[in-house]
């Protein structure tokens, strides 16, 4: 158990000792301290339940320290007007050290009541490359979902594609007039991209075009097997091209259920809503309506326009008797629900979809969904002019230059730094730092701020980076590597000393405190922002307190951080998807 989790529930028995019913003491939370001067965890419990406990907040903070159990943690005292303010000793620590070096899970506790959770992230286009936009749904989603297992939740993930759409009639007209089968076998996402965009101009130039194309989608919609087979090769190609570019960012997928998958499922799910009587007919199209239970302000079926308030219905099947993406969304939820038994689904895709989740949710909702539904929405990745990201001719930056740009960044920062020989090893090395620098930079911020993308910044050893955070690890190994093999401690007890010892033994502790809370708000950045700090903690005590000159119980005590300390920033970094190596 946690040292926060022990002091938050000796809290909550000291207030029952002292006369607040359960469900009041269930109220009085424990925090980590914004200012270390005053302690290690802090709690403004008696503030909170004064009023109830019909006491003056200080009397009741005095009847709390008291009673609290603290002794062989530590001590607690009183600030301001009833602040409880809880400083951890030395031996503590040492002791929480001590059974960290035996725990695989480094202090990292399952959940009581693991979830089974889909998380629906990153969903390229079929035909198309991916590009910046899919940066940081991937890379949210695959931490959220390492997080996930790690924490002992049953985490299904999903590849939710678009392999279904509008875009397949222009594909399939080009491909029929112009396609070049070597380029296609050479690099089939460039050969498909072109051909989309070559027949998007002549539609924007030929309405006789566009109707080709609409032609071409009717006929694979209706099981046209011509129309079929180039569509199943354009997938096969397209899921190829794509997991090159995963199994370089070190990202998998349990499922890729596109939305394809759903197609058998579109006209039962309009049938349903009809009978149920959540949809009707409004202009030929089937829509779903507001409920009008709800106040405009918040309807997800209204907008505000001229003053006044409209419907602004959820189309599921239009006036041509074609389906939509909301159509099939609705129809994974089922999906997620009745055959993957899932407990909760998550999906992170970009804020601007914002309007269209609240839709979907209320409309599950209406359908008595017992899923949790969340919608995990992220900000724009900018350029250095402060504006979103793209390329000079105004497209947004395929992911696969931003990776070669980040690995070219990685290995000229390196130059004339790195101690690693071989050529190999130091292209490996580059690689793996450039993705890496990407990622963390990517995780480090909440994510739904908007963040400038700076190659020079990302790569720099220097920063609040992944390179920073992996030359750290290379640094505690470092120590091993002069003492000629691992850490073998010799069962004697730890003793921390020095301060710098202590506030890093600080640090490795509240490694248990921080992973679960990621999980709330879905926030990677908190783990990434941890990491910074124990980063940091590691550095000053470092060079502060010699290991290996020093000797007896202060070298095992230090030995023992260096170790904790390796294995903390590799097991963090591991969560947020981002490896480390031996040697930079």
């Amino acid at each position: 158990m946690t040292l926060l989790r022990v002091l938050q529930e000796r809290l909550r028995a000291a207030c029952v000792d002292c006369g607040i019913d359960e469900a009041d003491a269930g109220r009085a939370s424990l925090s980590h301290a914004a200012d270390l001067r005053f302690g290690d965890y802090q709690s403004n419990a008696a503030m909170v339940l004064a009023k109830s406990a019909k006491r003056s907040p200080r009397d009741l903070a005095e009847a709390l320290k008291a009673s609290i159990e603290v002794e062989d943690i530590g001590e607690v005292e009183i600030a301001g007007p009833g602040f409880l303010n809880f400083r951890v000793s030395a031996p503590a620590y040492a002791e929480r050290l001590s059974g960290l070096m035996d725990d695989d899970r480094l202090g990292v506790e399952p959940v009581e009541s693991p979830r089974r959770i889909v998380i629906d992230f990153s969903a390229p286009n079929v035909a198309k490359p991916m590009h910046v936009g899919h940066l940081r749904s991937t890379f949210i989603g695959d931490s959220l979902a390492r997080i996930g297992r790690f924490l002992g939740h049953d985490v299904i993930s999903d590849n939710h594609i678009g392999d279904w759409g509008t875009q397949f009639g222009m594909v399939i007209w080009a491909w029929k007039r112009s396609l070049d089968r070597k380029s296609l076998e050479d690099n089939p996402l460039n050969e498909l991209l072109r051909l989309y965009r070559a027949a998007s101009e002549r539609c924007g130039e030929d309405d006789a075009v566009r109707e080709e194309c609409r032609k071409e989608l009717v006929a694979l919609q209706q099981g046209d097997e011509e129309n079929l087979s180039i569509w199943r090769e354009c997938v096969s190609l397209s899921r190829e091209g794509l997991e090159v570019i995963y199994d370089r960012l070190g990202v998998s997928f349990d499922h890729w259920l596109g939305e394809s998958s759903y197609n058998d499922r579109l006209s039962d799910v309009v049938e349903d809503l009809v009978e149920e009587g959540l949809a009707r007919e409004s202009d030929g199209a089937i829509c779903v309506f507001s409920a009008g239970l709800e106040d405009p302000g918040v309807d997800p079926f209204k907008i505000q326009k001229d003053g006044g308030w409209e419907d602004k219905p959820m189309i599921v099947r239009k006036s041509d008797g074609g389906f939509n993406y909301a159509t099939t969304d609705i129809a994974t939820v089922d999906y997620r629900l009745e055959e993957l038994k899932a407990d909760a689904a998550w999906y992170v895709v970009d804020h601007r979809q914002g309007d269209h989740f609240r839709q979907l949710f209320a409309v599950a909702a209406r359908r008595g969904c017992r899923m949790g539904l969340e919608h995990v929405s992220f900000g724009t990745i900018l350029g250095k002019d402060g504006k979103p990201l793209k390329t000079r001719s105004g497209d947004l930056p395929l992911l696969s230059d931003l990776l070669d740009d980040a690995v070219e960044a990685a290995r000229k920062s390196s130059e004339g730094r790195s101690r690693v020989e071989k050529q190999e090893e130091r292209d490996a090395l580059a690689e793996l730092i450039g993705i890496s620098a990407i990622k963390f930079m990517e995780l480090s911020h909440h994510r739904t701020s908007d963040y400038i993308f700076d190659l020079d910044k990302m790569v720099s050893m220097d920063g609040d980076t992944a390179p920073y955070l992996q030359y750290s690890y290379v640094r505690c190994r470092s120590i091993f590597a002069k003492m000629g093999g691992d850490y073998v401690p010799d069962g004697a007890a730890l003793e921390l000393s020095e301060e710098r010892e202590l506030h890093l033994a600080r640090m490795l502790v509240r490694f248990g405190e921080m992973v679960p809370v990621v999980l709330e708000g879905f926030r990677p950045n908190l783990l990434a922002g941890y990491l910074l700090e124990l980063a940091r903690a590691y550095h000053s005590f470092f060079q502060s307190c010699p290991v290996l000159k020093s000797e007896g119980a202060i070298k095992d005590t230090r030995l023992a951080l260096c170790e904790l300390t390796a294995r903390v920033l590799r097991q963090g970094l591991q969560l947020l998807g981002i490896e480390v190596p031996e040697r930079m």
